[in-house]
């Protein structure tokens, strides 16, 4: 299947356009990524699981996953990201799998996964009705007992991004602002193309919504960046030992505290599937 028929054309656009590649590699993006590890980690708690990394992109998680010994299926609509994956796949001994394919049609049986990963999906899927089939697929491939992650875009972000930098003042910005604190729905505007295409930035509540509404287990909602990313030295301070320690220590003591959620960026969902499912 093309993967033009996966996705919508532009967010296909924005990722050509875009390297994904290097993103984890600078700014924001290394601490993201080590962020990230550590709160996957929590949920590998046994060796060589199955786990499925869906909306992966270059497989800069799904190769870290293959290299601690598990079974990785990566499955990814963008075309430019698949060859980059599978690149990175053949350099490894314990290789994962690379699947063209997107988070509303798995091509896994039922039951098959013991952890799946959401990595874009929840976020690229403007309306409701794909996101909860996202999660229903999620739910019918991983095994009872399983795990599920989403990570989700919060609703407050271009906002608190804007009163740091200045462009809330940018009528167009906070036009695209209002809309996503009052709806969700994030539509970059014509002159900021560099923004993220086409999305949806969950309220934290309505994302945790979304998975008890499919009968999982809600476990737990985690901050990515936290507050942290509000020091204004954030980024020399996050490469300086004893500053970064603090920073991250204050990510973890309020991780999970639903009043302060919306001062990350960035959350990860965790949802078990109940053992009634067959």
């Amino acid at each position: 299947m093309n993967n033009k028929q996966l996705i919508n054309r532009n967010i296909e656009l924005f990722y050509n356009k875009a390297s994904e590649e290097t993103r984890l590699n600078k700014g924001m993006g290394v601490f993201e990524f080590e962020r990230v590890k550590c709160l996957i980690e929590q949920f590998i708690t046994e060796p060589a699981l199955k786990i499925i990394d869906v909306g992966g992109g270059t497989g800069k998680y799904s190769e870290w996953l293959a290299r601690k010994g598990h079974e990785v299926h990566l499955v990814e609509p963008v075309e430019k990201h698949l060859k980059l994956a599978q690149n990175r796949a053949r350099k490894i001994k314990n290789k994962y799998s690379v699947h063209q394919g997107e988070s509303r049609n798995l091509k896994f049986q039922n039951n098959y996964a013991d952890l799946i990963i959401l990595h874009g999906p929840l976020y690229h899927l403007q309306k409701k009705e794909d996101r909860v089939l996202t999660i229903k697929e999620a739910k019918r491939v991983v095994k009872n007992k399983g795990i599920i992650l989403g990570f989700a875009i919060n609703y407050t972000a271009s906002t608190l991004v804007g009163l740091l930098n200045g462009l809330i003042h940018n009528k167009f910005f906070f036009e695209m602002c209002k809309e996503e604190l009052t709806t969700g729905i994030h539509n970059p505007p014509e002159n900021f193309p560099w923004l993220l295409a086409e999305a949806y930035y969950h309220n934290p509540a309505e994302l945790k919504e979304e998975f008890l509404d499919q009968e999982l287990e809600y476990l737990n909602t985690y901050a990515v960046e936290g507050m942290a990313w509000l020091d204004k030295d954030f980024f020399s301070n996050i490469t300086n030992n004893k500053r970064k320690t603090n920073l991250l220590e204050l990510i973890n003591v309020t991780q999970n505290d639903s009043y302060l959620l919306p001062f990350s960026p960035h959350m990860m969902i965790a949802a078990q599937k109940k053992n009634i499912y067959g």
